[in-house]
C-alpha cells in the first residue's frame, strides 16, 4: 500500500509538472505570449529573502494567469546568463534577475537580446530594456530599530549583516537611528558574514555577538539563523524578508518585510498592455512593497504605540529616515539639521552613523 502511495504522488507530481509546462500564458499588445522568468539567488525554502520573491511570483500567476518558471540558488556569477539564456529558449519575455550580484552579467546579456524585458532587483543600472528595482526597506528597519531600543537591557544589540555594499550600510544606519532614537545609549555590534545565504555561518556570527553580550539580534541575512541563535541563548531578535515567527518564536519580535507581488503584477500588466519602460523603482511603505511585521508578545512595552506614532508620519511624508542631523561614527555631521540624504547619497552609503560599532572594509 505504501509503495502504490508513492507511485501515485509522483505521477501526480509529474502530472503537474507537466501541466505547467503546457500552459499558455495571456499575449501581449503585438500577439507574443507572456511568460515571466525569475532568478533567485537562494532556496524558495530559505524563509527569507527568495521566500519573499517566490511569494511574488506566486502573486503574479494568480493574478494575471501568465506563465511563469524560476530558478534557484544560482550563484552571483557570470553563469547567471547561461541561466537567462535557457529561461529566452522555454519562452521567457521578461526576466526578473533578483540579486545584487547579477547586476553586471544582466546588463551585459540584456544587450544580446534587445526584445527581452529584463528587471534587476537592489542595483542600479539601466538600459533600453533593463531597469531595476528596490523598495524604501530603510523605513520599517527604522521602526524595528524602534522596537530593538526599547527592548535592550544591556544596551548592546548585535546586527548579522551580509556584505559592505551600499544597501546593507544603509539599513544598518537607519536601524541604528530607530534604536537610538528612543534609547541613545544603545550601541548596535555589527559582524559580517560576506554571503547572503549560509544558516551556519550566520548562526555563528550571532553566536560571537551574543557572546559579547548583545541581548537583541538583528540581521541583513537571508535565514533565521540569528534569531535561533538568539532563543537559544534566551534573547530576543528582529528578523528580515519575511515574517519569521515561527522559526524563532521566543524570541522574535517583529521585521522589515518585502511584498514584491503588487510590483511585479505591475511590471507584467505593462508588458501586456504594450506600455513597459525601463525604470528605477524605488518605493516605500506608501506603496506597501515595505511593511513591518506585526509585533509579537515578545516586544516591549510600549513598542507598538511608539511605532505607530513613527509610521503614520512616514506614511503621512512628515518624517524622513534620513533627515538631518546625522553624525557617522567620528562625530562627523554628514546631514546637516534641515536636511535630507538624497537617493543619490544613500545609493553611495559607505559610512556608518553614530551608534554603530563597526568597520567597513576598505575605510
Amino acid at each position: 500500500m505504501k509503495k502504490l502511495t508513492i507511485i501515485f504522488t509522483l505521477v501526480l507530481s509529474l502530472a503537474i509538472a507537466f501541466s505547467s509546462c503546457g500552459k499558455k500564458s495571456p499575449k501581449s499588445a503585438d500577439g507574443k505570449e507572456v511568460v515571466m522568468g525569475f532568478i533567485y539567488v537562494g532556496p524558495i525554502g530559505d524563509g527569507g529573502w527568495t521566500y519573499a520573491h517566490e511569494q511574488g511570483r506566486k502573486y503574479v500567476e494568480q493574478e494575471t494567469g501568465i506563465r511563469t518558471i524560476f530558478k534557484e540558488s544560482v550563484p552571483e556569477g557570470a553563469e547567471v546568463k547561461e541561466v537567462v539564456r535557457n529561461m529566452i529558449d522555454q519562452g521567457a519575455t521578461i526576466i526578473a534577475a533578483t540579486s545584487f550580484g547579477y547586476m553586471d552579467y544582466i546588463e551585459e546579456i540584456a544587450k544580446e537580446y534587445p526584445n527581452v524585458k529584463f528587471i534587476h532587483c537592489s542595483g542600479y543600472k539601466m538600459g533600453p530594456n533593463m531597469g531595476n528595482y528596490f523598495g524604501r526597506i530603510e523605513q520599517p528597519r527604522y521602526l524595528s530599530g524602534i522596537v530593538a531600543g526599547m527592548k535592550t537591557k544591556t544596551n548592546k544589540i548585535g546586527y548579522v549583516a551580509a556584505f559592505e555594499i551600499p544597501e546593507v550600510i544603509r539599513g544598518i544606519n537607519a536601524f541604528t537611528l530607530g534604536v537610538r532614537s528612543v534609547n541613545p545609549k544603545a550601541e548596535v555590534h555589527v559582524r559580517w558574514t560576506h554571503t547572503w545565504y549560509d544558516p551556519a555561518r550566520e548562526k555563528e556570527a550571532a553566536k560571537a555577538l551574543l557572546d559579547e553580550k548583545c541581548d537583541v539580534i538583528a540581521q541583513h541575512q537571508d535565514t533565521a539563523g540569528p534569531q535561533q541563535a538568539a532563543e537559544e541563548r534566551g534573547v530576543f531578535s528582529i528578523g528580515y524578508n519575511s515574517d519569521m515567527s515561527k522559526m524563532a518564536p521566543k524570541a522574535y519580535m517583529t521585521a522589515p518585510i518585502w511584498n514584491w507581488g503588487p510590483y511585479y503584477v505591475d511590471q507584467v500588466k505593462k508588458v501586456m498592455a504594450g506600455t513597459w519602460k525601463p525604470e528605477s523603482y524605488w518605493e516605500g511603505m506608501n506603496a506597501d512593497i515595505v511593511r513591518l511585521a506585526p509585533l509579537t508578545k515578545n516586544a516591549p512595552d510600549g513598542a507598538e504605540a511608539k511605532v505607530e506614532e513613527i509610521k503614520k508620519k512616514i506614511l503621512a511624508g512628515t518624517f524622513n529616515v534620513f533627515s538631518g542631523p546625522i553624525k557617522d561614527q567620528k562625530g562627523k555631521v554628514r546631514v546637516p539639521a534641515g536636511a535630507v540624504m538624497s537617493d543619490e547619497e544613500q545609493l553611495s552609503c559607505n559610512w556608518f552613523v553614530e551608534g554603530v560599532v563597526g568597520t567597513i572594509k576598505g575605510k
